[in-house]
């Protein structure tokens, strides 16, 4: 090869490579003003929520929102961790706990949007109707203050027990009848559906139930949905100072679709029922 062929080369090859790192460095410029657009939103959930949020996240990340999913599992934590900042927004209660604790904790928490009602059920491994429960026999129920006033008064609609009247969120101290001598014992949720090898039955939530791999045909009781069950609607909560934040209220809007809906039917196996969908 000639001596003004191979500068010619060399010069070509020199053009190329500057057109490739040129285009590599545009590229690279367009991947930061992206993530410079993104906008982070931490949601704390319950670990058997994982598949209802997952598809929303993927559907938020096309509006330059990265979902970032905290699963708990205690009803303890989450408000905790909303009010600490360590996350944005939190779903997994319903508008009685979300009450009580900022009550009992002085907090601002608010509801940005509701999600579902899942009716408390009484499941068992052994029976298959409440006229099987016999005299001694054990019921477990969840231990934090809103769940067990809420599975004592399935227990008295059930008509297993009475309760003192006019008490909002009754402890086992406020059963005044208890015909049968039933053991009510108090565990953290998460231990209820466990309790069904031991106990004759158990009054269990959605997730915990979903996580044991509980079905609506395995309640030998379904708790009654009427005026008065709005206060068991599951919401999406945030802080005060946040309820009207852009991005929050997208993250809602992508929860309440069609196929959000279908996904919780799907995964807590029929023992919720979405609720934005009836307005």
């Amino acid at each position: 090869m000639g001596e003004i062929k191979m500068k010619q080369t060399i010069k070509k090859i020199l053009a190329g490579t500057t057109v490739l790192l040129a285009g590599l460095i545009v590229a690279g410029c367009g991947k930061q003003a992206a993530a410079k657009n993104t906008t982070t939103v931490k949601v704390g959930i319950m670990s058997s929520d994982e598949d209802i949020w997952k598809p929303i996240a993927a559907k938020l990340k096309k509006q330059n929102i990265n979902l970032e999913l905290k699963e708990f599992s205690d009803y303890n934590t989450p408000n905790k961790a909303l009010t600490d900042h360590q996350i944005d927004l939190n779903a997994f209660q319903h508008y009685n706990f979300l009450n009580s604790w900022n009550k009992a904790h002085k907090t601002n928490i608010v509801v940005v949007g509701q999600t579902y009602i899942a009716p408390l059920n009484l499941y068992s491994t052994k029976i298959n109707s409440l006229k099987a429960i016999k005299k001694g026999d054990e019921i477990t129920v969840p231990n934090d203050a809103t769940n067990e006033g809420r599975a004592l008064n399935v227990l008295e609609e059930a008509k297993l027990i009475t309760l003192k009247k006019n008490v909002a969120l009754p402890t086992v101290k406020d059963i005044v009848k208890n015909p049968k001598h039933l053991k009510i014992t108090e565990l953290e949720s998460d231990q209820t559906a466990r309790s069904l090898s031991d106990a004759t039955a158990a009054i269990v939530t959605n997730d915990v139930s979903a996580n044991a791999g509980l079905k609506l045909d395995d309640a030998i009781y379904q708790e009654t949905v009427n005026e008065r069950s709005k206060q068991w609607i599951n919401i999406i909560a945030a802080n005060k100072k946040d309820q009207n934040n852009k991005a929050y209220k997208k993250v809602v809007k992508a929860y309440q679709t069609a196929a959000t809906a279908k996904a919780i039917v799907k995964v807590y196996k029929g023992t919720a029922e979405p609720v934005w969908t009836n307005k």
